[in-house]
Order: C-alpha cells, then sequence, then structure tokens
C-alpha cells in the first residue's frame, strides 16, 4: 500500500526554520517524484518543490524559491523539506505526494498528484 507520512511541523517564529519530512512507502521512489505542496486556511493549494527519485533533480516555484530546499535520503526513504526564514503568510498545512515526474508536478501539484500525506500544520506568528 502507498503511503506518505508528513512530520516536522510546529509553531516558529517569523525568521524561524522547520524542516519537513515525508516517510514514503509500499512504491520504488526511484520510479517516481515527490513533491510539496501548502495550503493555508481559505486559499487554494500552492506548489513548492519536486525532486525527482530517480536522478535527485530538484525543482522550485515561486512560492518559497530562496528560501526552502528539498532533500532526499533514498535509503530511509524519506524526502525532506527544509524551510528558513519563514513568514506568517507561510502558515499553511504542508502535504508531501507522489507523482509521476516533476515536470508533470510543476504543471499541477495538486492536479497531477497520484497520492498524498494527510499533511502537517506550519504556524509562523510571533
Amino acid at each position: 500500500e502507498v503511503q506518505l507520512v508528513e512530520s516536522g511541523g510546529g509553531e516558529v517564529q517569523p525568521g524561524g526554520s522547520l524542516r519537513l519530512s515525508c516517510a514514503i512507502s509500499g512504491f520504488t521512489f526511484n520510479n517516481y517524484a515527490i513533491g510539496w505542496f501548502r495550503q493555508a486556511p481559505g486559499d487554494r493549494q500552492e506548489g513548492i518543490s519536486c525532486i525527482s527519485g530517480g536522478d535527485g533533480g530538484t525543482s522550485y516555484t515561486d512560492s518559497m524559491k530562496g528560501r526552502s530546499t528539498i532533500s532526499s535520503d533514498n535509503a530511509l526513504n524519506t524526502v525532506y523539506l527544509q524551510m528558513n526564514n519563514l513568514k506568517p503568510e507561510d502558515t499553511g498545512v504542508y502535504y508531501c505526494a507522489l507523482y509521476q515526474d516533476c515536470w508533470l508536478a510543476q504543471q499541477s501539484f495538486y492536479g497531477a498528484l497520484e497520492r498524498r500525506g494527510s499533511g502537517t500544520l506550519v504556524t509562523v506568528s510571533s
């Protein structure tokens, strides 16, 4: 069974950092891509970043470009999203999701996902 489980969310002050984790199981990561997107209360989903399981290639949208880094530890079947210089507008639920590839993810982070986790809440507040 395909599963993605996010962790690492929490409350942080503006300017702070968080590292989110996505534990994946039930599929061969080398054949797919994993992306992160978020949803703030009352807003649409917003893509953040994607990493290819095959070659480790990464892509970012403008939403957190320069403030986020996506990485993976294939041995641990875990994908990470390091987020720095967090701002109040970064508050929301963050999801990791499975994609055929990052090109499809970039077209629509929500429409192209094949499976997603239940999300982890990030709150940026002073």
